[in-house]
């Protein structure tokens, strides 16, 4: 399966798998997986011999941690999921991320309530991380809209960058045994204080190996026009940080909004980003007219990229990891909505057309060549 294009596709009934050969002609699809469960995470672990991961969270009867061996062909339960210690007084109620660790088999889980979990079995057993997950802030935290959720993990040698709903951003530099706050230009847009220590609804962060520093994050924007205390809060949306998440500023200028969840970075110019902007009240694109914005500086200055995707009455919602880019020389970029389209764009975005047009909502997007 040299140089096959592998996509993980999490939904509201279950994971499905596509895989396309390197041209990207045409993709099979698999699946669902966990059917009738819904699927918030999924991970391409490319370490040696190729696993998936997927979470499956029914409300009812519990959260699973699914893994495939055979790239998707078929999925078994790990024998165990995170979960707080009997006497924590949490209980677990959404998987949102899974990472791949630093050993073979050691992985990261980010979960709902806010909290952070880690393996080193590939997911059979689970130790809760207590430097964030009992950090002096973590029953400060409040929900946002889509829960209270630990959905951003990134790894940069001992450091570990963490995004939370509603949390902000935290930062370890010693390998996840201690984390602080680390929002300094992080905008709230519905808190009395503009710029708290602890509390922005951060929806995604990325970086890129080689830009050591430098950070971009998608944030709750949609304030430009807020009347209430602390005054207006506008471009507070799109953030560049170039300290390792020490400091952030504002690379919203020239986007139709700087509200969004998802943030994707080239994989070959850590210059090149990309966005999909919605509108704050209605969660769905401007206009009606789908786009992805690109920009080449490093936030500098964006363009449109709307080749193929529908001119008019196309309200999508794309949710924080739905959307990913490949790996391939000329890269391709691939996103899901909630109405259950899974779109490709290729050439970097210039040209799009729709894989799969009827499967359910999607809430995740991951992929990888192998």
């Amino acid at each position: 399966m040299a140089d096959r294009i592998i996509l993980t596709i999490g939904t509201k009934k279950g994971v499905f798998v596509a895989d396309a050969a390197k041209p990207r002609r045409s993709f099979a699809l698999r699946g669902p997986f966990g059917p009738g469960i819904p699927v918030y995470s999924t991970l391409i672990d490319t370490r040696g011999t190729p696993r998936l991961y997927a979470s499956s969270c029914n409300p009812f009867f519990g959260m699973k941690v699914l893994r495939s061996t055979d790239m998707g062909k078929s999925f078994t339960e790990a024998k165990s999921a995170p979960a707080f210690p009997k006497d924590d007084g949490r209980a677990l109620v959404n998987i949102w991320g899974l990472e791949a660790g630093d050993g073979k088999k050691d992985l990261w889980c980010g979960v709902e309530p806010a909290s952070l979990f880690r393996s080193h079995d590939g997911g059979d057993s689970w130790d809760l991380v207590p430097g964030i997950s009992n950090h002096d802030h973590a029953r400060k935290w409040q929900p946002g809209n889509g829960g209270l959720c630990m959905h951003t993990i990134i790894r940069d040698g001992n450091r570990l960058h963490l995004g939370i709903s509603t949390g902000g951003h935290y930062l370890s530099e010693d390998g996840g045994e201690t984390f602080r706050a680390s929002n300094q230009g992080v905008g709230a847009g519905f808190a009395p204080d503009p710029y708290p220590e602890f509390g922005q609804c951060v929806h995604k962060i990325a970086r890129h190996d080689d830009a050591p520093g430098r950070l971009y994050m998608q944030n709750h924007g949609g304030w430009a026009d807020w009347t209430g205390p602390g005054g207006p809060r506008p471009d507070i949306g799109v953030l560049r940080s170039d300290d390792y998440g020490q400091s952030w500023r504002s690379i919203a200028k020239g986007l139709p909004s700087d509200f969004g969840f998802p943030i994707v970075v080239h994989p070959h110019d850590a210059d090149t980003v990309y966005v999909m902007p919605l509108e704050s009240a209605t969660r769905s694109c401007p206009g009606g007219a789908p786009a992805v914005w690109r920009s080449e500086n490093g936030g500098e200055s964006w363009s449109r990229l709307a080749r193929g995707l529908p001119r008019k009455q196309s309200y999508f919602t794309i949710l924080r990891d739905a959307m990913d880019i490949d790996r391939l020389k000329s890269p391709a970029l691939y996103f899901g909505t909630t109405t259950g389209q899974l779109w490709i764009g290729r050439e970097g975005g210039e040209q799009w057309d729709c894989l799969f047009d009827s499967l359910p909502p999607i809430y995740n997007v991951k992929v990888a060549v192998v």
